[in-house]
C-alpha cells in the first residue's frame, strides 16, 4: 500500500518554508558529523561517481556531502522541498522523484544515502527500496542508511508549525541488517546511539557495501 506517499508529499510540501530552519542544526550531532565524514572517506577511497542524497529535503545533507568533495545531487519526494533546494543550493541538482521507483539507470551511483528518509517507509515497503538503491549502485557502491532505532509506530499531526499527516516508524537495526543483506549488500560499519535531548527513540547509522 502506497497512499501514505500522497500524505507524507503533501504534508511536506506544506512545511517546505519552515522545516530547513529546524533542521539546520543537525550537524551541531558529532555522530551525524563523524559518519557523514567516514562515509565520504570510504568513498573517496574508491571509484569516483555520483552520490545520491535520496530523500534530501532541503538539501542540507546534500550540500554537506558536496562541501566533502562528493559529486552530490538530491531527489525527494516532495516538490516543495526541492523546488526550496534548487534556490538555496543552485550550484547542485536536484530533482523530484519516489524511493519506489528511482528514476535512475542501472548501476550509476558511486554513493546513495537514506538520511532519516526512510522514517515514513512502512516495513513492507523496505525491501523495495533496498532493491532499488541495490539497483542503481555501481558494484563496491556504498549505501548510507540513517534511521531511528527500535520498534514502533507513532503519528504526527502537528509538527514543523503545521497541520501534518505523518507516521513516524522505527526499527530494529538487526532487522534492517537482514533485509540488506537479503538485498545483496555486505555491511561496512554500524554504529547506534541512545536517545538525547528531545529524541524518542535511539539512533542508527549503517554503511552497507554492493558486492563489486
Amino acid at each position: 500500500m502506497t497512499s501514505y506517499l500522497d500524505s507524507t508529499r503533501s504534508s511536506y510540501d506544506t512545511v517546505a518554508a519552515d522545516y530547513h530552519k529546524i533542521v539546520a542544526p543537525m550537524f551541531d550531532d558529532p555522530y551525524h558529523r563523524a559518519m557523514l565524514g567516514l562515509y565520504g572517506e570510504l568513498l573517496a577511497a574508491g571509484e569516483t561517481g555520483p552520490v545520491g542524497d535520496l530523500g534530501c529535503g532541503p538539501g542540507h545533507v546534500t550540500t554537506y556531502l558536496a562541501q566533502l568533495g562528493l559529486d552530490a545531487f538530491g531527489m525527494d519526494l516532495s516538490p516543495a522541498m526541492v523546488e526550496f533546494a534548487r534556490k538555496e543550493y543552485p550550484e547542485l541538482r536536484f530533482e523530484v522523484g519516489s524511493l519506489l521507483g528511482l528514476d535512475l539507470p542501472d548501476g550509476g551511483l558511486a554513493g546513495a544515502l537514506t538520511f532519516y528518509s526512510l522514517v515514513h517507509t512502512p516495513a513492507e515497503d523496505l525491501p523495495t527500496v533496498f532493491a532499488e538503491i541495490h539497483r542503481v549502485l555501481a558494484p563496491g557502491g556504498l549505501y548510507f542508511h540513517g534511521f531511528k532505532a527500535g520498534t514502533g509506530t507513532y503519528h504526527l499531526t502537528e509538527g514543523y508549525g503545521h497541520s501534518i499527516d505523518l507516521k513516524v516508524y522505527a526499527y530494529e537495526p538487526a532487522a534492517v541488517h537482514e533485509l540488506l543483506t537479503a538485498a545483496g549488500f555486505s555491511e561496512v560499519v554500524t554504529l547506534t546511539r541512545p536517545p538525547i535531548d528531545w529524541e524518542k527513540t535511539a539512533q542508527a547509522f549503517l554503511i552497507y557495501r554492493k558486492s563489486a
